[in-house]
């Protein structure tokens, strides 16, 4: 048992860690951006397409599901480089027009 009497803390002081704060304050938005929202509808909806294929055993649709995947990850990801997502320019001319929600 750890002992944790005033004369043991005294002596054994502790160290305590330096803050690693980020230089600026994160978005408000809670990753409510159109980034993230067509990312979610579109993973599920291919996600859902390739069950179904595993479902009624049809190869076809599977590969198209995942092909799906595949397609909405870069459209995802073009998303963000254009400003859509967490911290982007058009998210935050979004917020500036909504009074930040």
């Amino acid at each position: 048992m750890a002992d944790r009497t005033l004369a043991h803390r005294a002596q054994n002081v502790t160290v305590t860690e330096k803050l690693n704060l980020p230089p600026t304050a994160a978005p408000t938005n809670h990753g409510k951006t159109v980034a993230a929202w067509f990312t979610t509808y579109a993973v599920v909806i291919a996600f859902t397409v390739a069950g179904l294929g595993v479902a009624f055993a049809l190869e076809w649709l599977f590969w198209v599901g995942i092909g799906l995947i595949a397609v909405s990850l870069v459209v995802a990801r073009l998303l963000v480089s254009a400003g859509y997502g967490q911290g982007g320019a058009k998210t935050r001319a979004r917020q500036a027009s909504h009074g930040g929600h």
